[in-house]
């Protein structure tokens, strides 16, 4: 990615992954954890953030650090790992609100050159999959690591 990203704490299932975005609101834990969904191979990308005595998981939360760009550089990086630990799957994401799912398909947009090198990309319309293009509002995205 084009955009430096935090250090992250991997399980050894490499499905979930651990990290602490440091910006004007302090430090937060975030967390990226991959679901495998009712379909064989697919698997749910969730992000969110972690409260740290409750341990608590909330993809509502919204944090405002002031570090945006290196905590989706962060979570593109987990897209890494877990694909080298299986590849061939197929990584299904949206946001938990529709801004949030803007702010994703800002991200890719802005890194679309470079992620195409390493990654097919897809977006939802409102009827169909197709191949991800720039100002188009999806309402999800498929992701699968070219191999």
């Amino acid at each position: 990615m084009l955009y430096n990203h935090y250090e992250v704490d991997i399980s050894l299932d490499f499905q979930t992954y651990e990290f602490t975005s440091v910006g004007s609101k302090g430090e937060i834990i975030k967390v990226v954890r991959y679901s495998e969904i009712n379909v064989k191979g697919f698997y749910n990308l969730g992000f969110s953030d972690k409260d740290p005595i409750t341990g608590y998981i909330s993809d509502l939360t919204v944090t405002n650090n002031g570090d945006s760009q290196k905590v989706l550089a962060t979570v593109a990086a987990t897209l890494y790992a877990f694909t080298d630990a299986n590849p061939g799957a197929t990584i299904i994401a949206t946001g938990s609100t529709e801004t949030r799912t803007r702010l994703y398909r800002m991200g890719i947009t802005n890194n679309l050159e470079e992620i195409k090198k390493d990654f097919i990309i897809m977006g939802l319309t409102e009827t169909n999959w197709e191949t991800f293009r720039r100002n188009i509002t999806y309402g999800a995205f498929l992701v699968r690591r070219k191999l």
